[in-house]
């Protein structure tokens, strides 16, 4: 069974950064493009980042553009959101998936996925 596993999900002042971690098992990272979504207390789920391990392509959020940096480590078969410069509408429980879609924008904007893991909590506020 194909298994993801978020991580570093925190409370964090406004302006400041957290770096989630989304590690994956039974299988590799090549072979699906990986997405970052985020769901907020009475909102739909949306997503925010998606990469594709195999050719490196991505597909970001307008709301994170330019904060949001999402990578993978094919030896570690992890994928990384790096969010910096918090802000309080980020508040949102963040889920990992993969999902073999023809690209990376297909993929986070239709929030539809093969597998995904558990969620990470994420709440900035002062």
């Amino acid at each position: 069974q194909l298994q993801l596993v978020e991580s570093g999900g925190d409370l964090v002042q406004p302006g400041g950064s957290l770096r989630l971690s989304c590690a994956a098992s039974k299988f590799t990272l090549d072979y699906y493009n990986i997405g970052w979504f985020r769901q907020a207390p009475g909102k739909e789920r949306e997503g925010v980042s998606c990469i594709s391990p195999n050719d490196g392509s991505t597909h970001y959020a307008h709301s994170v553009k330019g904060r949001f940096t999402i990578s993978t480590d094919n030896a570690k078969n992890t994928v990384y959101l790096q969010m910096n410069d918090l802000k309080p509408e980020d508040t949102a429980v963040y889920y990992c998936a993969a999902a073999v879609t023809p690209d990376v924008q297909t993929m986070c904007r239709s929030t539809v996925a093969d597998y995904w893991g558990q969620g990470t909590q994420v709440t900035v506020s002062s």
